[in-house]
């Protein structure tokens, strides 16, 4: 299972300690929630606080953009050397553009699905994707609890990928852990994104380790 750590949960008064264990530690990539409070009702973090992560991680960065109009940020996130940028399916009008404009820039691209989004709206895009990530909880905030209506929304997504022959990872977010992770697994996830589970646990290098287990 591929795990990525979601850095929301951090501590953020101690982030280069934050980063010396998870570049030791199993964990295949940094999540990273950028919040603008007019897409989500809270604000996280900005580039500015981002480039000094992306300086002390030596982990690929999955870049989540919880904002309006992400395509105006392609290449700011560019910039970070990012290896995924994902944005939201409901944030973006032309959405075939701005998957266009990720994989000029050279990154992969992902989009992602709020819990009342239907998989069916991917039908059409899901092809030049490489990875969707399902909200199992609703965007803006963390510790929240998972909605179990994910795994259902999970296999409806591994049947498109599969009749379409896309190659994109299911990757899901909110209330991940090793619980809900191998449920997750069994409906056919193939990315864990965990915040609390992970930061605020006693030995956050073998929570990583449980999940990637999985």
């Amino acid at each position: 299972m591929i795990v990525s750590p979601s850095l929301l949960a951090a501590d953020f008064a101690d982030l280069k300690g934050e980063m010396e264990w998870l570049n030791q530690s199993s964990a295949d990539w940094l999540h990273l929630d950028v919040m603008d409070g007019v897409f989500v009702p809270n604000i996280s973090f900005g580039f500015p606080v981002l480039k000094h992560v992306a300086k002390l991680c030596k982990k690929p960065l999955d870049v989540h953009l919880m904002i309006v109009r992400p395509e105006k940020f392609v290449q700011e996130v560019k910039d970070l050397g990012a290896y995924i940028m994902n944005v939201h399916y409901e944030a973006c009008t032309h959405l075939h553009r701005v998957i266009g404009q990720i994989h000029e820039a050279g990154m992969k691209a992902g989009v992602t699905l709020n819990p009342a989004t239907p998989v069916s709206v991917l039908q059409d895009i899901i092809e030049d994707v490489d990875l969707v990530l399902l909200m199992s909880v609703n965007p803006g905030f963390g510790g929240q609890k998972f909605i179990p209506h994910t795994t259902t929304k999970v296999k409806e997504l591994r049947k498109l990928i599969n009749e379409t022959g896309s190659k994109a990872l299911i990757e899901i977010d909110g209330g991940v852990n090793t619980q809900t992770g191998k449920l997750l697994k069994e409906a056919g996830a193939d990315v864990l994104v965990a915040g609390n589970y992970i930061f605020k646990a006693p030995n956050p290098s073998e929570a990583c380790a449980q999940l990637s287990a999985l």
